[in-house]
């Protein structure tokens, strides 16, 4: 695989995965909590910082020459306003229940630090094609984490998954679930479970440093 190829890939895969901005970084903790109490709403919002995050990096990465370093930060938060801005009124436009139903939460996708964070971190360092790439990747990986809890929230709370019954008549739904206090119960359980997962990787790695690659 050709270098730039590889780089891009690795700046891919590292916000899903390695680096992702909830289960890892511990990012935009505000909307993640807030408004998954449905894999729609989930969907919507992760969908919405995905389309804002990839816009702004491709032109802040783009006018990195032009922006003087002494209104950086004002600039950025600019570019992200007026593409948070086009989401707000394209969802109310569009889908005006989901837009009423993440209320004010779509013009605090402003104040989300994942994605200053990139613009000052990344955007504003790279070329075009690499901010895309990693703006693309961090998105995602936000998308994966509010779509998780979503989807939990809404199957033990509801009964439902995109609005669709899944179990009997029988079935007694945890109200809790969609509650504030099931995002947190939610969150810290998927946060243990990934945070499991990493250091049986790491240790997996360090015994096959130790055995010369070979599985014991």
């Amino acid at each position: 695989m050709p270098r730039v190829q590889a780089d891009a890939y690795q700046e891919f895969v590292k916000g899903l995965w390695r680096d992702n901005p909830v289960f890892v970084q511990v990012l935009g903790m505000c909307p993640m909590l807030a408004v998954t109490n449905s894999a729609v709403n989930a969907l919507a919002m992760g969908g919405a910082t995905c389309f804002v995050l990839v816009a702004s990096s491709i032109l802040v990465a783009a006018l990195k020459q032009w922006i003087p370093r002494q209104v950086r930060i004002s600039t950025y938060i600019i570019i992200i306003a007026t593409f948070v801005t086009v989401t707000d009124l394209a969802l109310q436009a569009l889908v005006p229940e989901i837009h009423k139903e993440l209320g004010a939460f779509i013009p605090l996708i402003v104040a989300n630090c994942m994605i200053l964070g990139r613009q000052e971190a990344f955007a504003s360092r790279n070329s075009v094609s690499l901010a895309a790439v990693d703006a693309l990747g961090m998105a995602g990986g936000f998308l994966f984490a509010l779509f998780s809890l979503g989807s939990v929230r809404e199957i033990l709370g509801e009964g439902k998954f995109f609005g669709i019954a899944l179990f009997g008549p029988d079935f007694e739904p945890w109200v809790i679930m969609i509650l504030p206090p099931g995002g947190f119960l939610t969150l810290g359980l998927l946060l243990l479970f990934f945070s499991w997962v990493k250091e049986r990787r790491e240790r997996l790695a360090e015994r096959l440093a130790e055995t010369g690659g070979v599985p014991l």
